[in-house]
């Protein structure tokens, strides 16, 4: 695993202990090594989503999709970031470049309608 992979497996390791300010820590470190890194954006937009620190996780996973245009889970997490801001309209935009980046556009599809009709039911 090279020091770029370490350094965000850290990250990921700190997000699933809740440790977000620690992980983004880690994050920045691989962003400062590879600017490019679109799964470190990704992942740092993910730690400030569960800060809810909506409008950077917004730029980060902005950032992550123009780096790598393909990138399905960026563009998903996008999407589940814009229904918690209640932006339903650009979260279907999302899941749908997520949907038709994925080689199972039925499995992102369902997990996308899934997420949207919690929110709209419980909100």
């Amino acid at each position: 695993m090279s020091g770029l992979e370490a350094t965000i497996a850290q990250g990921c390791e700190c997000c699933q202990q809740e440790e977000y300010l620690e992980a983004i820590a880690h994050f920045d470190q691989a962003i400062q090594c590879d600017a490019t890194c679109s799964k470190a954006w990704n992942y740092r937009g993910n730690a400030l989503s569960a800060l809810k620190r909506y409008a950077e996780a917004l730029t980060n996973y902005d950032r992550a999709t123009f780096l790598q245009p393909d990138y399905h889970q960026a563009w998903f997490n996008r999407g589940l970031l814009l229904v918690e801001m209640g932006a339903y309209g650009n979260a279907i935009e999302s899941y749908d470049r997520a949907i038709d980046r994925y080689a199972d556009p039925a499995y992102l599809h369902a997990r996308a309608s899934i997420g949207l009709k919690q929110k709209l039911i419980f909100v």
